[in-house]
């Protein structure tokens, strides 16, 4: 039963994704009420429901990598060094293109609300999501979990610097709130909602007879899809509200228009990348995979936290979400590895 529900959710996932954010359009209270901590009665523990999800996202994927290939990875790291150096240099390439189409525009500021937020999203860690998508398209688990490991462990270091070097590009007050934003990152306070969840997937693989590990896999696999798509659906509730009680359209079009541009950027230097490196075909799609997909949810949180005034901004993080999912869906299927002929 298991194994059919994660069948049918994997060969839906994009689909699925759409009507994530459908449904915090029209029916967006749940998914508010989620996002709000809730005390268990009993022990009084405060329960945040999006590091949850986030946390068995991870820890199944780290239950699905086989150990010994991880070790392999570490053994050729191609693949590993060349995801977290596009991770860095991507957005240095990327994000002053955007900036100076958007100085051509008439908008008073030269879209700087707009860099801000696409800027806070190409300086997260790659997302824990792109996880999902991999299984979904039996791309190579083990390098793509390297990635979201080590973008994230390095994110305290890496997140402060692509800030301060692309706060130039901004102005007014964007500049001042990007700098202080890069302060806040510094401490790494999502490492352990990222590193331990799978790590301890990781153990479970190492340590777990094959045969407790493939019920356990079995079982925890569909969750984790299931997780990844409610999480989308509360982190979008969160924020689609307050954007369209007062509609925008000129914001939602320019908004769509420069989430579109850096997340075709991102994935298309990505796939030339995994193309000069000539990588097979499941560790192709893992790296573009990780080049596009970055942490929305994490740089959701931030412009909530530095810019409560400006709810707007998240319209450009919703939208960079949607289309990242939507072009994940793209390239997990045409880069999926082809079936090994019987008995080769």
């Amino acid at each position: 039963m298991h194994t059919s529900a994660a069948s049918w959710l994997r060969h839906r996932l994009g689909r699925a994704v759409i009507l994530s954010y459908a449904l915090a359009l029209l029916l967006p209270a749940p998914g508010l009420w989620l996002r709000r901590p809730h005390v268990l009665p009993p022990t009084h523990l405060t329960v945040h429901t999006a590091p949850l999800l986030l946390s068995l996202v991870l820890f199944s994927a780290g239950l699905q990598v086989p150990v010994r290939a991880l070790g392999a990875l570490l053994r050729h790291p191609k693949a590993l060094f060349a995801g977290l150096v596009l991770h860095l240099a991507i957005p240095l390439a990327v994000v002053p293109l955007v900036a100076f189409l958007l100085r051509r525009t008439p908008d008073t500021d030269g879209g700087s609300g707009l860099l801000t937020a696409m800027i806070l999203v190409v300086a997260m860690p790659v997302a824990a999501g792109a996880t999902v998508w991999t299984d979904k398209g039996d791309g190579d688990q083990p390098t793509m979990v390297g990635l979201v490991l080590a973008s994230t462990l390095l994110s305290p270091l890496t997140t402060p610097v692509l800030l301060a070097t692309l706060s130039p590009l901004l102005s007014g007050g964007y500049a001042h709130t990007l700098a202080a934003t890069g302060r806040l990152t510094e401490g790494g306070f999502a490492l352990t909602a990222v590193v331990l969840p799978c790590t301890a997937g990781l153990l479970g693989a190492l340590v777990l007879p094959a045969r407790w590990l493939g019920r356990l896999v079995t079982g925890v696999a569909p969750a984790a899809m299931a997780a990844s798509l409610v999480l989308t659906y509360v982190n979008a509730s969160g924020a689609l509200g307050s954007v369209f009680t007062r509609p925008r359209p000129l914001l939602f079009a320019a908004a769509l228009a420069v989430a579109a541009l850096v997340c075709l950027l991102s994935f298309v230097l990505g796939r030339v990348a995994a193309h000069l490196l000539r990588l097979e075909a499941a560790t192709a799609s893992s790296l573009t995979l990780a080049c596009g997909m970055n942490n929305s949810s994490a740089s959701a949180v931030l412009i909530t936290a530095s810019l409560p005034d400006k709810p707007h901004l998240l319209l450009a993080v919703l939208a960079y979400g949607l289309l990242q999912k939507t072009a994940a869906n793209r390239i997990v299927t045409r880069l999926r590895p082809a079936p090994t002929a019987a008995g080769t």
